[in-house]
């Protein structure tokens, strides 16, 4: 299924930039950076459960926030790309 996540990490301080740095990292071992602090990842349930683990335990929900938008296994028919940069398909065969 593809997850849309978002999220506004507060960078007022030092620890804020860390967390900020840290939350990228997770969500890029998992998925497509499309925008600043948005990821498209393609994920079964239990990667979706660890990852989500993973980020509410690196972000201060006081000052910060997530957001994970499920958008599906029929997701192509739910995304649609305009403007700069060329579409992102998970789904593709990924050259190294």
């Amino acid at each position: 299924m593809l997850v849309l996540i978002t999220y506004d990490v507060n960078t007022e301080d030092k620890a804020g930039k860390k967390r900020l740095r840290q939350v990228a990292k997770l969500c890029v071992n998992y998925g497509q950076r499309v925008q600043n602090s948005v990821f498209e990842c393609l994920l079964d349930p239990v990667q979706l459960a660890e990852l989500k683990q993973k980020l509410e335990k690196t972000i201060n929900p006081d000052t910060d926030s997530l957001r994970y938008y499920n958008l599906g296994k029929n997701w192509t028919n739910r995304v649609e790309h305009y403007g700069a940069k060329p579409a992102y398909n998970p789904e593709d065969i990924l050259i190294v």
